[in-house]
């Protein structure tokens, strides 16, 4: 394979998951503010998916080489790390948190039922970057 046709595949995969970043950030903000069936579970849950979505394609858009799996569970460590990080309450952290960059990035209270859905997110994200892999390497 010559490097014009392998760098070009490698551009169309890091398109792909900048794609992928700008439509799950859409859909991660609009879950706050949905109100139709479900809302409950959309508002509260739904964002938790498309954050874990965000910060794999993230990770996996600079450095796009790395195993879709290990920065999957990468991602699902420093996620679970966030969530016990929301039981400690220091003044530096409340004050950050307070703030719309705060709560998106380390969120403000912690949920046991946010684990599964941060899987969640991190399975099917693999599930999409393996897929992508197979097509453009």
């Amino acid at each position: 394979m010559n490097n014009g046709f392998k760098y070009k595949k490698i551009f169309i995969y890091r398109i792909s998951l900048l794609c992928t970043m700008v439509i799950v950030s859409f859909l991660g903000l609009g879950s706050k503010l949905y109100q139709g069936p479900g809302y409950y579970w959309v508002n509260g849950f739904a964002g938790d998916i498309f954050y874990e979505i965000f910060w794999i394609c993230g990770v996996v858009f600079i450095w796009p080489f790395l195993s879709p799996l290990k920065v999957s569970a990468g991602v699902f460590c420093v996620t679970c790390f966030i969530e016990f990080l929301q039981l400690w309450k220091p003044a530096f952290l409340q004050s950050f948190r307070a703030t719309v960059a705060g709560k998106l990035l380390l969120g403000t209270t912690f949920v046991w039922a946010d684990f599964p859905h941060y899987f969640i997110g991190c399975f099917l994200t693999w599930l999409w970057l393996s897929y992508l892999r197979k097509k453009f390497f």
